[in-house]
């Protein structure tokens, strides 16, 4: 595969604008000339039937060769990306499943970002986990179209009938005569030819992939990232450009009374100081206000910065404290509260048992902290506003800027770099609408802002402080007759919702709802907990505190009726089979089709003992060593971990070694599955291990990587292996991003109670074993 022209250069999408002039000098470009007919499964739909997947995104899915593929007069074949790429290897990935099936030389083709546009390319939003799971089925149709059409415009250049010509690697091939002839001599006629309908497509059936299951195909960005060459949202540069920062108020819902910015305005390099008008109610994606100072450089900027003199009204979470807070929680957490889901008599039969355990797990806020804080350039010319920014969300960009503008959606032209790290926060474009409001102050000319770390981790879009809360009985074997759970935390509905105060249906099917496991009676509650901070999507969301829970609360089942964990597990998940989990009611099932998308305890028991039996389980172990397993179902997608640690004296921990299994259904890359799984294995340990956001005042009490660490390099596994279940292309793709992360804290900790035989309920672990 040819490598990119990544991200935008000065000029905006030069990779773009090149292969317009080239369609347009040297040869031909299949053009959107043509009104697609393959929205499929969208025209397709009744207007009344519920749409799952893709087609229930805003935009829906669009499988239009003429809008994601061209091909110039020279044979190279451009595929259109229209996710953002953030590590997870999208820009690769999609590429090589129109090649696939276009029987395209993965050498000859090349990658565009799209800029945004729903509209011509559906959705955009990368998160979720949902890229290849929403575009590995219309991504092939797109191949297999565009093949069938160059197949027939050779067949017409050779006046032959069309079954006598093939496609392979590249070229087109008369079977009888053995003539061949070259995509690009034929592409402009392959354009005007109509598309063919899906239900004529002809896909490859998996024994004939080249590409797709394959793990030599080299990562397209590698290369420039590795030498420097790739533009990140940071490398954006402009003509004229000027740059900013803001001090923005630092408690939630606070604003400016009164700034002086005449220190600021004295030194050299400042340009203007501009207040940002904060926005009421729900936060949703607005700036939260403050004060910008502009100069001729970053560094001006920062300086400025620190010279203001600002007086700020804190508001209504002037008072948050999370040591209090996490009481407010526990009280929630132990008093009854609404249940969705209810199934026996749990309350009657807990209360009249005989072994009853009961455990509370703790889970601080998060911070993404990005490698590339949050950064956009916005210009404006003629009332057009453009923006250059590393998002997830490329259409709430469109909208939230063109809200703050007050100029319509067209008008705005958003172009996405690539991403610094995502997980979740660059999905909130409020930096977007900062940078066109400073862009705007400027009249029109173009401003980079730029947050700083510091910015990053004080005034984060954070993931949600948790207390789980689990009750259960057992009888006379060790087995649960009862299950309670109460998960007391606040909900990123109110990000956008006033009054929000209960996890939704759709965070509770995040480990909590669905549970799968045979027990007669259970109970899942959602207390209500007010939000004092933004509340937003983080890798794998509530999946988190909920699998640690869950599947610590499990293993000290398995303890209390001295059984081995991983047979206990095995037991609870039960014998093979499919559950609707709208039976359950998760009604949300990450918007999918439970019919489509069952919850499937083969595969649960499948990557349990896959892992197990990698970490050859039930192996003896050195003295102060332990193996810990866990298991979670996410996003489509089904893992376990397993996790070797080994405990000193003093309490000092090293991770051996992790086996992680995951099943995914259909692999398109494996090596960017591999990478995803082993950058979540130490993601997981470094939120266990570290990670905690904490308020006092009002304020976030960490500012930087000193005191919101990461692992560090002796504390990183000595080894990942992980263990990919053979694919199986009759299933629908699940999601690779996120379901590697849940089972990592928890196995963790299983871990260390086997070593140690002490229970880590509380994260981050810190120094919980040394202070023993």
């Amino acid at each position: 595969m040819t490598n990119n022209d990544n991200a935008l250069g000065p000029l905006g999408d030069p990779a773009r604008r090149r292969l317009l002039k080239s369609a347009g000098v040297t040869g031909f470009l299949i053009a959107v000339t043509q009104s697609g007919n393959l929205f499929a499964q969208t025209m397709t739909q009744p207007p009344a039937a519920k749409k799952f997947g893709g087609d229930g995104m805003p935009g829906g899915l669009v499988d239009n060769p003429l809008v994601f593929v061209s091909i110039a007069a020279d044979g190279v074949v451009s595929v259109i990306c229209h996710r953002s790429e953030m590590g997870q290897g999208v820009r690769t990935s999609f590429p090589l499943v129109v090649a696939e099936e276009l029987e395209a030389d993965l050498k000859q083709v090349r990658v565009v970002q799209a800029q945004a546009n729903e509209a011509l390319y559906g959705n955009q939003n990368t998160d979720g986990s949902r890229s290849l799971r929403h575009s590995l089925a219309p991504l092939r149709r797109v191949g297999a179209a565009a093949r069938m059409m160059l197949e027939a415009a050779a067949a017409a250049e050779w006046k032959v009938p069309v079954s006598e010509v093939q496609a392979r690697n590249h070229e087109l091939i008369h079977i009888p005569t053995g003539r061949k002839i070259g995509f690009g001599k034929v592409a402009a006629a392959a354009a005007a030819l109509p598309i063919p309908a899906t239900g004529t497509l002809k896909l490859k059936a998996p024994a004939q992939f080249r590409y797709i299951g394959k793990s030599t195909t080299k990562l397209i960005d590698a290369a420039d990232i590795v030498h420097g060459r790739a533009r990140f949202g940071i490398d954006v540069r402009l003509d004229g450009m000027v740059y900013a920062v803001v001090a923005r108020p630092p408690v939630l819902g606070g604003k400016v009374v009164s700034f002086d910015a005449a220190k600021a305005l004295a030194l050299p390099g400042v340009l203007r100081v501009v207040e940002i008008k904060g926005t009421p109610g729900p936060v949703l994606f607005n700036p939260l206000g403050g004060v910008a100072v502009i100069a001729t450089n970053t560094w001006a900027a920062m300086q400025g910065r620190q010279a203001l003199t600002i007086v700020w009204e804190d508001g209504p979470n002037a008072s948050y404290d999370s040591v209090e807070f996490r009481k407010t929680m526990e009280v929630a957490a132990r008093t009854p509260a609404k249940a969705v889901r209810d199934e026996g008599k749990t309350m009657d039969v807990l209360a009249a048992s005989k072994k009853t355990i009961s455990a509370e797990y703790y889970l601080p806020h998060l911070a993404h902290a990005t490698m590339e804080p949050p950064v956009a350039t916005a210009r404006i010319v003629d009332g057009k506003c453009d923006i250059w920014a590393p998002v997830q969300a490329p259409q709430a960009t469109v909208d939230i800027v063109a809200k703050h503008l007050g100029i319509k959606p067209e008008m705005v032209t958003v172009n996405i770099t690539l991403l610094g790290g995502g997980f979740g926060r660059k999905s909130k474009p409020d930096f977007a609408a900062e940078a066109a409001l400073l862009s705007k102050a400027m009249d029109g000319k173009p401003v980079k802002l730029q947050w700083t770390r510091e910015d990053d981790i004080h005034h984060d879009y954070l993931h949600a402080v948790s207390v789980e809360h689990f009750e259960a009985a057992l009888d006379a074997t060790g087995k649960p007759t009862v299950w309670l759970h109460r998960s007391a935390a606040p909900t990123i509905r109110s990000t956008f919702v006033p009054g929000a105060m209960a996890l939704g249906v759709n965070e509770m099917s995040h480990t909590a709802i669905n549970i799968p496991y045979a027990i007669p009676n259970i109970r899942i509650e959602t207390p209500e907990v007010a939000a004092h901070a933004r509340i937003g999507w983080f890798r794998s969301v509530y999946n988190i505190p909920h699998a640690f829970g869950v599947q610590s609360f499990i293993a000290e089942l398995a303890a209390a009726a001295k059984r081995d964990p991983k047979d206990y597990l095995l037991e609870l998940i039960g014998p093979a089979r499919k559950l609707n989990p709208t039976a359950m009611g998760d009604t949300s099932n990450y918007g999918e089709s439970p019919e489509i998308y069952p919850i499937d305890t083969g595969r649960m028991r499948g990557v349990v003992e896959l892992a197990a039996g990698k970490a050859r389980w039930g192996r003896k172990l050195p003295k102060g060593h332990g193996l810990g397993i866990a298991m979670a179902y996410s996003f489509m997608s089904y893992t376990a971990a397993v996790i070797e640690v080994a405990v000193d004296d003093k309490g000092v921990m090293q991770v051996v070694g992790v086996d992680m299994a995951i099943d995914c259904g259909p692999q398109v890359n494996p090596e960017r599955i591999r990478s995803q799984v082993e950058g979540a294995v130490v993601m997981g340990m470094t939120l266990a291990m570290k990670g905690e956001i904490s308020f006092k005042a009002g304020r976030v009490e960490q500012s930087n990587f000193h005191n919101f660490e990461l692992l560090r390099q002796n504390e990183v596994p000595r080894e990942i292996r992980v263990h990919m279940v053979a694919p199986d292309y009759t299933l629908a793709p699940g999601g690779v991003g996120e379901p590697p992360l849940p089972p990592v804290a928890p196995a963790l900790c299983n871990a260390i109670f086997a070593a140690t035989g002490k229970r880590i309920r509380n994260l981050p672990i810190r120094n919980q074993l040394i202070a023993t």
